[in-house]
């Protein structure tokens, strides 16, 4: 590393808890952890609306948004959810913005969670 190469060895950490932080920034970069539904009685439409909105929330306090993802990795809980999951998706993502994407069907850590969506960011 040269001298006239910025670098931040400052790590700002967001809602810090016994296992986990919900956010992590570091070098013009916003890490989020996986992002799960608040409402897990609703179908995976909605579910996914949740998640996404949560997303955005932790993104605007980086601030940045979701037409600044670099990648998105979504755990969905079971295949037949990947169009009510896209649905969500469509009406959520900026239209010329949309991130490369990985979808794949996992186990959950709690039944009820449908999907659990992961993003990384440009601040």
């Amino acid at each position: 590393m040269t001298a006239s190469t910025p670098f931040s060895t400052t790590v700002e950490r967001f809602d810090i808890g016994a296992r986990l932080s919900e956010m992590a920034v570091h070098n013009g970069v916003a890490y989020l952890a996986g992002q799960v539904p608040e409402d897990a009685g609703a179908d995976i439409t909605g579910q996914t609306a949740q998640v996404l909105a949560a997303i955005d929330k932790l993104l605007a306090r980086a601030g940045t948004d979701k037409s600044r993802i670099l990648m998105a990795q979504i755990f969905l809980a079971d295949r037949a959810d990947f169009p009510g999951m896209n649905a969500a998706w469509d009406a959520w993502v900026s239209a010329g913005h949309t991130p490369p994407r990985a979808t794949v069907i996992a186990g959950l850590a709690r039944p009820e969670w449908k999907v659990e969506i992961v993003v990384t960011a440009a601040v």
